[in-house]
């Protein structure tokens, strides 16, 4: 089967860290871009961060720069999310998807959902308690 496993949410007070995981299988791993995004109640799914298999490009989102680093085991086709410094903000149920993007529109599209046409992880929920 083609599928995301997510995992690795929970809770936490602001200030604490977390580490999240997405791990493919069905898949051949190249030319892929993986991508986090979140989305709290009544709230629209927002990307966080995402990373090229092939390459290791990274886009954060504005709001995570310098809190959050995303990285890649190529080998096991597993991608981290490790989110430190979190704020109350930062609550929300997160997604892993994943999508062959042409690599002349990451920058300008990873952070629509609507591209991750197939792939997506179960959702795991962060909840950041102040």
């Amino acid at each position: 089967d083609v599928q995301l496993q997510a995992c690795g949410g929970g809770m936490v007070q602001a200030g604490g860290s977390l580490r999240l995981s997405c791990t493919a299988s069905g898949i051949t791993w190249d030319q892929y871009t993986l991508a986090w995004f979140r989305q709290a109640p009544g709230r629209e799914r927002e990307g966080v961060v995402c990373i090229t298999t092939t390459g290791g490009t990274k886009y954060y989102a504005d709001s995570v720069k310098g809190r959050f680093t995303i990285s890649s085991d190529n080998a096991k086709k597993t991608v981290y999310l490790q989110m430190n410094s979190l704020k109350s903000e930062d609550t929300a149920v997160y997604y892993c998807a994943a999508e062959r993007i042409p690599s002349t529109f990451i920058q300008s599209s990873w952070t629509n959902p609507q591209v991750y046409t197939n792939l997506w992880g179960q959702g795991t929920l962060v909840t950041v308690s102040s």
